[in-house]
């Protein structure tokens, strides 16, 4: 490369001081108080589950004053689904008329317009649009709700990174749906851990392996409406450029909630994975990018492991919990899910009830960690406490796709490798017009690249 690129030491060390840029903002957000009569107003960009239930929860804050104004997606039917789904259980927080419903790749924007600064955006799309979305909302002084992951190559993490930056001079609150961190049981854990409960940690592991799921598993595009594009867009765990894959959109809460147990990000990954089903049960070529079995050892700087064991295969055994290892223990950080109370710290290395030596004990009120995360946020808009976990989205992202790359190409990926790489997977999604053309192009086939280890061992794919 001929540029200089910031090491993942440096772009801590810088967003560690970027609290002390604030006061030199040059518009910050208005303080919106607990106690006054100022309601929260919400635009949602991206109406499908994700975006819909983000849209309950903040619904079901404690403080309450929150309501839905607007509504962007691509897809009108989705969006009539999601409206009409709301209205049903929250109608008296919702105030969407026609021509608030946008429907267009510059549905985002005209939803944000609706908006005063101090309000909340939504963000829901498949990732590969977040720095368009994010940057807009920043312009127009809005505190942001994201869904993970944040980002999927190299150039839009190093994007994301600044503009958490540029949030945070401007006062702004962002959450991440990265819901571990909001699950109490999980948070006192990882506390517990880093005063020592089980000594030093040396070995984590996590699983998720289960059936195929969501949209990672595609037959080749049908031709006509709609367009390839919405037809990626619709199916974008199939996809690097829209989602990081199935590894990135499955795996990465347990890869963060490990990380929160070691207080650490990994430094490197190593890993293998395959293809064992190029066809569905059907016969039909699948034509998406995943592999259906990924395992990943990271490495972190002290030399601590942590494996990840994901697998999207009918039929097999299934596990899906996390677990960290000490040298004087070890704990259960999530017993089932991607952060499934309780969380419990063993004398031994194999949990049993008769060694356990703390179980988690959580509020009732605070068992649901998505209605955590928006309690957390909206708490900090009305308070004006200091909140972006930006930063720490991206982190998580990286990390995920470092492992994705290690395993699509055979090789050591490194931390910095992975956020200073050149490839960018969708570098126009800022210019997609509902008649553009995807930025990854099938063959005449219907087929698209694959990854191909050992082959292929710069890029994640053959790039075209």
């Amino acid at each position: 490369m001929n540029r200089y690129l910031p090491s993942r030491r440096e772009f801590i060390k810088t967003t560690g001081r970027v609290a002390a840029a604030t006061a030199l903002a040059g518009m910050s957000v208005p303080r919106v108080y607990a106690a006054g009569s100022d309601t929260l107003q919400l635009a949602l960009i991206g109406c499908g589950g994700r975006g819909t239930g983000a849209v309950v929860d903040a619904m079901s804050v404690k403080s309450g004053g929150v309501k839905l104004v607007a509504m962007a997606d691509v897809f009108a039917a989705r969006l009539e689904q999601s409206h009409g789904a709301l209205s049903d259980g929250h109608g008296d927080k919702m105030d969407v008329p026609p021509d608030r419903r946008l429907i267009g790749f510059d549905g985002y924007q005209r939803a944000m317009d609706c908006l005063k600064p101090g309000d909340i955006a939504i963000l829901a799309t498949p990732l590969a649009f977040r720095p368009v979305h994010f940057s807009y909302a920043i312009q127009k002084c809005l505190h942001l709700f994201m869904e993970k992951p944040l980002s999927a190559d190299g150039p839009s993490s190093r994007r994301m990174l600044q503009l958490a930056q540029d949030a945070s001079v401007k006062n702004l609150k962002v959450a991440v749906g990265l819901m571990s961190r909001h699950n109490r049981a999980i948070q006192e854990l990882g506390q517990r851990l880093q005063d020592g409960a089980i000594g030093d940690i040396i070995f984590m592991r996590g699983y998720r392996m289960s059936g195929p799921g969501g949209s990672c598993f595609s037959e080749k595009w049908p031709g006509g409406a709609p367009s390839e594009l919405l037809w990626q867009i619709a199916r974008f765990h199939s996809f690097i450029w829209a989602s990081g894959g199935l590894y990135n959109d499955f795996y990465i809460h347990l890869i963060d909630n490990l990380c929160m147990m070691k207080n650490a990000w990994p430094v490197k990954a190593q890993a293998l994975g395959g293809r064992h089903y190029r066809k569905s049960p059907e016969g039909n070529l699948y034509v998406d990018q995943n592999f259906d079995s990924y395992s990943v050892e990271y490495t972190f700087a002290d030399g601590a492991k942590m494996l990840l064991d994901g697998r999207c295969v009918a039929g097999c055994n299934e596990i899906y919990s996390s677990y960290a290892h000490g040298s004087k223990g070890m704990a259960v950080v999530s017993a089932h899910g991607d952060c499934g109370m309780p969380s419990s710290i063993h004398s031994a290395q194999n949990p049993q009830p008769s060694n356990a030596i703390w179980i988690s004990n959580v509020k009732p009120d605070e068992t649901n960690p998505y209605l955590n995360e928006w309690n957390d946020l909206v708490d900090a808009i009305r308070r004006d406490h200091p909140y972006n976990e930006a930063t720490r989205g991206v982190q998580a992202s990286v990390v995920s796709s470092m492992g994705r790359m290690a395993a699509h190409t055979g090789q050591e990926v490194t931390y910095d490798q992975m956020l200073n790489h050149a490839d960018a997977y969708a570098p126009d999604a800022d210019k997609f017009t509902m008649d553009s053309a995807p930025p990854l192009r099938s063959a005449p086939d219907g087929s698209y690249p694959i990854p191909m280890p050992g082959i292929i061992t710069q890029h994640e794919y053959a790039m075209t």
